[in-house]
């Protein structure tokens, strides 16, 4: 898999990096959101310019994004990317769990993937390689998009349904 990591946090980044290419992914870094648009701009259009598809609809088969980042916090780069590319798969990582989902829901429309910072980035390597997590999440973005509010309890309920997602990757 190809998989593009943006985090501010130096060591953090290498942690991630390391932990995935040791399981012969490959692995693209930035540490700030603009710096992760371009190389994601770039690398959307070296995809299509190719064969005018992207193989898979999108150039990552993974975006990691750390939910606040410089230059450019991450939900206004998740929100360019899914403009570009509805099907690209975010997994946001961030300390600020409920912000970050309640943010999600209601700028993007949508529910993305969530890992609670600080985590193991074996937890990271599991919760990419595994394919139910794309059916679950569908399922779970239904269920928002059913709605035309989403309410604290709601939240609620999403995030323990993520964390429960999560739990069984990792187990």
């Amino acid at each position: 898999m190809e998989i593009l990591v943006v985090e501010d946090d130096i060591d953090a980044a290498r942690m991630y990096r390391a932990a995935l290419e040791s399981r012969g992914h490959k692995v693209v870094t930035a540490f700030d959101g603009r710096d992760c648009l371009e190389i994601y701009q770039d690398a959307l259009a070296k995809a299509t310019a190719v064969g005018g598809k992207i193989p898979g609809g999108h150039p990552f088969d993974a975006v990691v994004l750390d939910y606040k980042l410089p230059r450019i916090d991450g939900l206004q780069v998740a929100r360019e990317i899914l403009r570009s590319n509805p099907n690209q798969r975010i997994i946001f990582a961030s300390a600020y769990t409920r912000e970050t989902l309640v943010n999600s829901v209601r700028d993007l429309n949508k529910i993305v993937e969530l890992l609670q910072k600080p985590f193991d980035p074996e937890v990271l390597v599991n919760l990419i390689e595994d394919p139910s997590v794309s059916g679950k999440l569908k399922d779970l973005n239904t269920e928002v998009a059913m709605s035309n509010s989403v309410t604290n309890n709601q939240i609620d309920g999403l995030l323990k349904k993520l964390e429960s997602i999560q739990k069984k990757v990792v187990h």
